[in-house]
């Protein structure tokens, strides 16, 4: 049972890492889609490269959230500085506090690729309605500010347990 503890900490780091990793892979793409759509328009009318650039970036919210519940994590388990020695058990918990973050931060990231650069074809097409744009992608952002939250509650909630 002593040789199954020593992985606690292994599966904390791997929950810290795929929270930086997965949402980060799919932010890079999520904006590089947007930055296709967004030279497109912008070879047709320059002016609107302010409201084109906010319309690609907003998917790559998902990534910072991602590296955020990273660095809290590695906070909690000892990696920068917590509290040292993890359980197998409280490394599973760590991990699982990790996932709503990796799965809802590519899903999201994704996803609002796809309303980003369909906002991205509204801007082209009628820059008046840049403010009813941003609504679209804005939305598939709630998503990942709620699994943010739920990374951030669970994390910290599993520092607290003594197991």
């Amino acid at each position: 049972m002593e040789i199954l503890n020593d992985y606690g900490i292994v599966l904390a780091l791997a929950g810290a890492v795929l929270a930086a990793l997965i949402p980060g892979m799919a932010s890079a793409k999520a904006v590089s889609m947007g930055g296709i759509a967004g030279a497109g328009v912008i070879t047709e009318d320059p002016a609107q490269f302010g409201k084109v650039l906010i319309l690609q970036l907003l998917p790559g919210t998902q990534g910072i959230y991602g590296l955020l519940i990273a660095f809290i994590t590695l906070s909690q388990i000892g990696i920068l500085g917590g509290e040292g020695d993890i359980s197998f058990v409280k490394g599973a918990l760590y991990f699982a506090a990790c996932l709503p973050m990796i799965i809802v931060g590519y899903t999201s990231a994704v996803r609002q690729a796809n309303a980003s650069v369909a906002s991205i074809g509204v801007v082209a097409k009628r820059p008046d309605q840049f403010g009813k744009a941003m609504i679209f992608p804005a939305m598939v952002e709630t998503y990942a500010i709620l699994a943010l939250l739920i990374s951030m509650l669970a994390v910290n909630g599993v520092s607290g347990l003594s197991i």
